[in-house]
């Protein structure tokens, strides 16, 4: 993602850009993070296709489990598919976040540059 210096002109289409590339790196990240869920529980759980996507679905939503884990192998996956579920939520949101967090600081600072310019009395 590209980060704008304080002089380059921040258009609204450019952060549109920024927040339609950041919608859709989320979504790939969520749909790939869900079908290593499916697939990890349809293969060591048992589970069918449509009971793994639910469990998949509750625990990378950070819901919790819904099927009970039967044995030992399942327990180890879901252990380590809960923890990467938290981090993924973390990043996610992140993603999300930043183009409206750089929109606000880059008007932040604009807005402190004028401020300052005009106490130079280079602005009147």
């Amino acid at each position: 993602m590209k980060i704008e210096t304080p002089h380059q002109p921040f258009t609204h289409s450019h952060w549109l850009t920024q927040v339609r590339r950041s919608l859709l790196l989320a979504m790939l990240i969520v749909g790939a993070s869900l079908a290593v869920g499916v697939v990890g529980y349809h293969a060591l759980g048992g589970l069918q296709w449509i009971d793994a996507l639910l469990e998949a679905s509750m625990i990378l939503g950070g819901m919790g489990a819904i099927a009970p884990m039967t044995n030992d192998s399942v327990k180890i996956f879901a252990s380590i598919y809960a923890l990467y579920s938290g981090l993924m939520l973390l990043t996610t949101t992140g993603l999300l976040l930043a183009p409206w967090i750089q929109r606000m600081l880059y008007h932040t600072h604009r807005q402190a540059r004028v401020d300052a310019m005009h106490d130079e009395g280079k602005v009147e």
